[in-house]
């Protein structure tokens, strides 16, 4: 019986390169290593045709060198970009990441903080839009081995990476009024969901900050979505042919407005100006280009990424960790006949 008619073990891969065990392990896990060293193990495994039993390890250590990721809208293109940063880095360190998507239900948070008591994942980075008192009290039971990423309760005892939603909200509205723009519509989300309630402070702190009066006419509560930014034109505009400006409380619902006010022979910009928040890449070719807020999707998976990891890999102090990141302001053709350019939000 030759070397690949049997079920190659480390052992087998370690004699053959000619190293020790754990360099071998060290390799399978986290592909760290000399260059020289890695090549032999590498070729090693590739001939001996080796498989890791990562189900056996998994007992001896109680762990599941798992972590996984629970986003409410898994086809959310944000919560897509966050995946990619959060999977790197858990692969540096050798974990796998799993994906879970909520639907905008509670019940999918839940069942994701189930499978952190049973042991199915090692830990778990929460994007929760409503975190209820029930939620955040579990939270806190496992405080070591999760990570919320969006707004908690200040006391919340629970590592958190979050992001200014409302100094954002208020950046792109005062981006609008710097242009000339009085009469600003706001096209906001899902009802009693943190994200709307941040982007409708902001908004609101623009104007009257500017000594501007908020007219609730001007503002339309409807869902996350294309469809929901595609109808709340017609009515953000009955009776108002005065308005001059639309912030969207995310890109999604922008590029349904933009679709409408098109229908309408309504111009972007010349008649109404158009912001979103998000940042996402349809924006940068869309026609016109998207003016909007970045809340950064993409570090904010990588610092969730590393607070969780540093906790499982016992490198982390015993407080919860907090950590804001600062939004940008993202100037393009929607809102502006200016050149391109990036500012603080």
């Amino acid at each position: 019986m030759n070397d690949k008619q049997k079920r190659a073990t480390i052992v087998d891969v370690a004699t053959r390169a000619g190293v020790s065990i754990g360099t071998v392990s060290r390799i399978v896990n986290t592909q760290a290593g000399p260059e020289a060293t890695r090549r032999r193990v590498l070729d090693a495994i590739a001939d001996l045709e080796y498989v890791p039993n990562h189900v056996a390890r998994s007992l001896k250590r109680r762990s599941t060198e798992q972590i996984a990721l629970v986003v409410p809208d898994i086809a959310n293109p944000v919560y897509v970009a966050m995946a990619k940063t959060i999977q790197r880095e858990a692969k540096e360190r050798g974990f796998r990441l799993s994906l879970m998507s909520a639907n905008d239900d509670p019940g999918g948070e839940e069942f994701a903080l189930d499978s952190l008591e049973q042991m199915r994942v090692d830990g778990l980075i929460i994007c929760s839009l409503k975190p209820t008192r029930k939620l955040v009290e579990r939270l806190e039971r496992v405080r070591g081995r999760v990570c919320v990423v969006g707004s908690v309760p200040e006391e919340a005892r629970v590592d958190n990476v979050r992001v200014d939603s409302a100094g954002g909200a208020q950046g792109a509205v005062q981006h609008l009024l710097d242009g000339g723009r009085r009469r600003i519509g706001f096209i906001n989300g899902t009802p009693g969901t943190v994200p709307a309630g941040t982007r409708s402070l902001g908004y609101r702190r623009a104007l009257e900050e500017n000594g501007l009066h908020v007219d609730e006419a001007l503002i339309v509560n409807g869902e996350f979505s294309m469809a929901g930014g595609y109808r709340s034109v017609d009515r953000l505009l009955a009776g108002h042919d005065e308005l001059d400006a639309i912030f969207c409380a995310n890109d999604v619902i922008a590029f349904g407005a933009m679709r409408r006010l098109r229908e309408l022979g309504i111009g972007v910009p010349s008649q109404v100006a158009l912001v979103g928040m998000d940042d996402i890449d349809l924006g940068k070719i869309s026609t016109p280009t998207l003016s909007t807020v970045s809340l950064l999707a993409e570090e904010r998976g990588r610092l969730a990424a590393e607070l969780l990891l540093e906790r499982l890999l016992g490198g982390a102090a015993e407080e919860p960790r907090k950590v804001t990141v600062t939004p940008r302001l993202i100037v393009r053709e929607s809102s502006t006949d200016y050149i391109r350019h990036e500012v603080p939000a």
